[in-house]
């Protein structure tokens, strides 16, 4: 071919690889720059994520202190088990015998108990959520500690029944544990205190 020919082609394959050139440089620019992006939009996305489990932290220690002895312990054990989806206390009820009397040495739910279930599940209906429930039984001081521990389990697995059957709550969001003597809120040595520890406590979890 004629050199007079081949300078310009060789001149015009150097413009088009230098253009080709500019192209990738920028093309390589714009893809590390998106991945720049990408990278800081992850960090700042597992940022958000630290802080927010953080607060949630925070605001469950707060929740632990100011709840009894027995309802922070349903709270942690719910917690333990892996029950609730976002691990809140959000309300109990306490059944006491004064008011819901068991027979002596029974478990059977009186009139007034069954009652009083009946607005308890009333009010979880109307919050339409789904909820993790411990129920606790309690006893009064008299009577060995064993008794008094299967008395409560008695009571408090009463209770679940009645939720379970009349109510339709699923029993895998229904917990029961038994207390007995060890946790009381009144004094034993007087009738109104003895009848006030006997109860069957609620504890309503998220």
């Amino acid at each position: 071919m004629p050199r007079r020919i081949l300078a310009p082609l060789a001149g015009l394959l150097i413009l088009v690889l230098a253009a080709g050139g500019c192209a990738t440089k920028k093309y390589v620019q714009t893809e590390v720059g998106q991945a720049e992006n990408r990278v800081g939009e992850r960090v700042d996305d597992v940022a958000g994520q630290v802080e927010a489990n953080q607060t949630r932290l925070a605001e469950q220690e707060a929740q632990l202190a100011a709840l009894s002895t027995t309802s922070r312990e349903a709270l942690e054990r719910a917690l333990a088990a892996g029950e609730l989806a976002e691990g809140k206390f959000l309300f109990e009820t306490v059944l006491t015998d004064e008011k819901v009397r068991f027979g002596f040495d029974e478990a059977e739910l009186s009139d007034e108990a069954k009652l009083a279930l009946d607005v308890f599940a009333s009010e979880l209906r109307a919050r339409n959520e789904n909820v993790f429930i411990e129920i606790q039984g309690h006893t009064d001081g008299i009577g060995a500690e064993d008794y008094n521990l299967a008395l409560g389990h008695k009571r408090a697995e009463a209770v679940q029944r009645y939720l379970n059957l009349r109510h339709g709550l699923a029993l895998h969001r229904l917990a029961v544990v038994s207390y007995g003597k060890s946790e009381p809120i009144a004094d034993n040595s007087t009738r109104e205190g003895r009848s006030r520890n006997r109860r069957v406590v609620l504890v309503v979890l998220k």
